[in-house]
């Protein structure tokens, strides 16, 4: 079991969370409980934790908050439970960086499913890790240095990225003006045997779009071609690297 991914369950149900904790562990997973987000950043502290399953209805902090803050500081897998029928909270939720989501109630089977899938997934990831040659990138002022994974804005400002988001601006900044569909982005970005997910990259450029558009609302560097995927307007150059 020490091999075993290791799940964390966010809930304030405590019949549901023995029921899902026993569940998951049966089928193979390692399982443990929080049932508040003081209680979930003492597990995430505790143990390399593999996946988050997030309720959206919790004391205190909710699950959005808490969806914000781990996003924010790690690329952890997020599956959000929501109730049913909640439409806005669920792509709320996607927009603040969940991997997916799942309405109230559930049944375990289903979220066994769901959790294997997002952990396919995001394991098909592997390759963000690997090195990439020595070389800086310039476009509209920024520049992207793919070997030390660091992005400058034009004010001279490093952009703090996750790995997912230096992954897929630095596939657009080798494929600059190019119509890129979603599943060729997916391998460029996450490697050959990347699950496709019908938000997966659509999620990933919102998140881009938020750090490096002057205007997200109004995208002018990474623009939506309807039907056909996205497309990296700016021209790219390639730059000296900085000693700094």
């Amino acid at each position: 079991m020490q091999d075993s991914p290791h799940v964390v369950i966010v809930d304030d149900d405590r019949e549901l969370l023995r029921l899902l904790a026993r569940f998951l562990e049966r089928h193979g997973l390692r399982a443990s409980t929080a049932r508040d987000g003081r209680e979930m950043r003492r597990a995430l502290a505790g143990w390399r934790i593999d996946l988050v399953v997030l309720d959206l209805m919790l004391p205190g902090e909710d699950g959005l908050t808490l969806c914000r803050q781990l996003r924010a500081t790690s690329d952890i897998p997020i599956i959000m439970l929501t109730a049913m029928g909640e439409e806005t909270d669920r792509i709320i939720g996607l927009e603040m960086g969940a991997d997916d989501y799942l309405p109230k109630p559930c049944s375990p089977r289903e979220l066994l499913a769901r959790i294997r899938s997002v952990l396919r997934r995001t394991r098909a990831t592997a390759p963000l890790q690997r090195p990439r040659p020595k070389r800086v990138l310039a476009f509209d002022g920024w520049t992207i240095d793919l070997a030390r994974r660091r992005l400058e804005s034009p004010q001279g400002l490093v952009v703090d990225l996750s790995p997912s988001e230096f992954e897929l601006l630095a596939a657009f900044a080798e494929h600059p003006q190019q119509v890129l569909s979603r599943e060729q982005l997916l391998d460029l970005a996450h490697g050959r045997g990347a699950a496709p997910f019908d938000r997966t990259i659509d999620i990933q450029v919102s998140r881009l779009r938020r750090k490096v558009e002057a205007d997200p609302q109004r995208p002018q560097m990474i623009t939506t071609v309807r039907g056909g995927g996205y497309l990296f307007a700016p021209s790219v150059s390639d730059a000296e690297a900085s000693d700094s």
